[in-house]
């Protein structure tokens, strides 16, 4: 029993413990430098980053950086390696063994099955480290959720291809010895329990083939909900291979569990709705609110439901507002594109018909999570600024200049000096989207500190339509009773950094102190020996660490939010006047609208190039794949073939894919 506690403990400082221990390391930093001056990271020499330039522009993966690259080229590497010197490791063993050749090929895929389940094992540490939304170790490298979603689909598809064929290789066996279904519905106690597995491995491929892309996209709601297996796969893995082996993926794990509490207990927060309003291209805006300490940055985006439409469905938008425009609101653009989103509009578009008295007496409610993205406001780092939008995905680059806009004005720090706004629409009547800039208070002179030139493309449409120029006036705003103040909470995203240490450390050193009670107090006294018991009593030490400790954690830090960010009477109210009062900055002297034409890339590069001469250029796209591929070619190009005096253009992606 003692060698068994001190095998799965060397496992678990071997694999699990360097994660934590790295994670409470992060915390240290963050708290220690913050990231908030981030014109110490702007460096005023051109040069190129692996990050943001574009290697492979098309191909399974999308657009991947020269960093992502050498990420995957090792990693891959390294998974070849070590199913290449298993696979011949095994084959030396079994030669020293006179054994007729058919028990030498079923004890070789027996053997090779092992070393794949092995592998996947390791891979699964860092699978759940990508959706851990508001992992410390993503914002200490600032590699936002909706960049590292993609890195967490990599390694999906890699895991399951392991764990597929680790099963498969053990059907083949059993089956070639005639005891297939004997060994799949065995559950022994001494060893590995193959019943878990069989059930681990049927939840993972439930989750895998309905998160291929084409059901991911045509039936979202499916993909969600299966996904939610991930409960009986990570439970029925534990019970599978017992307490010592499921310690190698335990820390990456964990860090997703407590990632999952925090969200939870933020989500639980209803928020008010300060205004809905529906323009005429379709889309909905909402304005939250939100307290006044809540940190966020133009390129935030945050995780929305509505009560009055799913109790269920949560869905990811571009904040469309700046941190600067009001202590106490924040709003996104949500265009209309399923079930759920045509649900709100028609919501929305019937508040005409709501006389006052029912705005007194009715609310609309929401959760939210987050904010989530950079922790660094990375659209200040550059003097000049390319930002590429798809329709809706102008959303988040309204409050990219807005945020401009403002700092401007308030003198505070701010590198951005030219920037061009590339935007393409179907149609006309997107055109108002525009008008969300809240610039009420910002004078011409400001606008005149920097050079700004929005190219508009209407793709659909050969001329202007006769309503052109009154769209803007067409939209309506409703406001609701906020009576108690209910805003966001700060739980998740860029919380206070100092609790959010103090909730992963208690949680942590909870959940070692409990499994270590636990192991000493009760499966040695009782002689507990099996495998898949002593694994469940891992998983609840786990949930245990998380929920009970944690969660009185969670309560200090409510509280203490709550004191320091007392409900200001009547500043909602003031910043519902200020926005119904609001003067929309004149933008129309620095549009020009084309009609029945696609962005030509290459003009408006090398026309903005000879602009701004040599220095660096960074460069923004929301929108669909095919957008993201043409730009991230075009900078690519741009770099590839920069002469004497060029400048280099640093691609980002800001467009979220689950």
């Amino acid at each position: 029993m003692v060698v068994e506690f001190w095998v799965m403990g060397s496992i678990f400082l071997g694999f699990g413990a360097p994660i934590l221990i790295i994670a409470f390391l992060a915390f240290l930093y963050i708290i220690a430098f913050p990231s908030d001056n981030f014109e110490k990271k702007n460096t005023k020499f051109p040069r190129f980053r692996l990050w943001t330039f574009p290697v492979l522009v098309d191909g399974p993966f999308g657009v991947v950086s020269a960093a992502e690259l050498i990420g995957i080229l090792l990693f891959s590497a390294y998974i070849v390696w070590n199913i290449i010197a298993y696979i011949i490791q095994s084959h030396d063993m079994l030669s020293g063994f006179s054994l007729p050749s058919k028990m030498k090929s079923i004890f070789m895929l027996e053997i090779i099955g092992l070393r794949l389940g092995s592998i996947g094992l390791f891979c699964m540490v860092f699978l759940f480290l990508p959706v851990a939304r508001g992992s410390v170790l993503l914002r200490l490298i600032d590699i936002p959720f909706e960049h590292a979603t993609r890195y967490h689909v990599w390694l999906g598809h890699l895991t399951m291809v392991l764990f597929t064929l680790h099963g498969l290789f053990y059907v083949i066996a059993w089956s070639w010895e005639g005891k297939l279904t004997r060994e799949l519905l065995e559950w022994k106690d001494i060893g590995v329990a193959n019943l878990p597995g069989v059930i681990s491995l049927a939840a993972g491929l439930l989750m895998w083939v309905t998160s291929f892309h084409t059901v991911r996209k045509n039936y979202f709601e499916l993909f969600f909900y299966t996904h939610q297996l991930y409960i009986i796969f990570i439970v029925f893995l534990a019970l599978h291979v017992g307490d010592f082996i499921f310690s190698m993926a335990a820390g990456a794990i964990f860090l997703f569990m407590l990632d999952r509490f925090l969200r939870f207990c933020q989500s639980q927060t209803k928020v008010d709705v300060i205004s809905a309003s529906c323009r005429p291209c379709g889309s909905v805006e909402l304005i939250l609110s939100k307290p006044k300490n809540l940190r966020y940055n133009a390129l935030s985006f945050i995780f929305v439901q509505v009560r009055e439409l799913s109790w269920l469905q949560w869905h990811p938008f571009s904040v469309s507002s700046s941190p600067l425009e009001g202590k106490n609101h924040i709003s996104v653009l949500i265009k209309v594109l399923g079930e759920w989103t045509e649900k709100l509009r028609n919501i929305t578009s019937k508040f005409p018909e709501k006389t006052q008295e029912d705005f007194k007496s009715w609310r609309l409610t929401a959760s939210v999570e987050g904010p989530y993205g950079h922790e660094t406001p990375y659209h200040l780092m550059y003097e000049n600024l390319v930002l590429v939008a798809g329709g809706i995905g102008i959303s988040p680059f309204l409050a990219v200049l807005s945020d401009i806009m403002h700092r401007v004005k308030q003198k505070k720090p701010c590198l951005p000096k030219n920037v061009l706004i590339v935007w393409a629409v179907k149609k006309s009547k997107e055109l108002s989207l525009l008008s969300a800039v809240n610039a009420q208070s910002l004078s011409s002179s400001d606008f005149d500190k920097m050079n700004l030139d929005i190219q508009t493309y209407v793709t659909q449409e050969s001329e202007p339509s006769l309503e052109e120029g009154k769209i803007e006036g067409n939209t309506d705003s409703f406001f609701f009773s906020v009576m108690n103040g209910n805003s966001m909470s700060c739980l998740v995203g860029t919380g206070n950094n100092v609790w959010s240490g103090i909730y992963f450390t208690v949680s942590t050193l909870g959940f070692i102190a409990l499994f270590g009670l636990m192991e000493v107090y009760y499966i040695q006294p009782y002689k507990i020996t099996a495998w898949w018991y002593k694994g469940l009593l891992f998983i609840i030490s786990m949930v245990m660490g998380v929920i009970i400790l944690g969660g009185v954690t969670i309560f200090f830090w409510n509280k203490w939010e709550r004191r320091n960010s007392s409900y200001e009477k009547g500043t909602v109210d003031d910043e519902k006047s200020s926005l119904l009062k609001a003067n929309r900055a004149n933008l129309a002297s620095s549009q020009t609208i084309r009609y029945g034409c696609r962005p030509d890339f290459a003009d408006i590069f090398n026309s903005f190039a000879e602009q701004v001469g040599h220095a660096n250029v960074g460069v923004i796209v929301c929108g669909p794949p095919g957008l993201q591929t043409s730009v991230a070619r075009e900078c690519r190009l741009q770099n590839m073939t920069a002469k004497r005096n060029r400048p280099v253009f640093h691609f980002n992606s800001h467009s979220f894919d689950l």
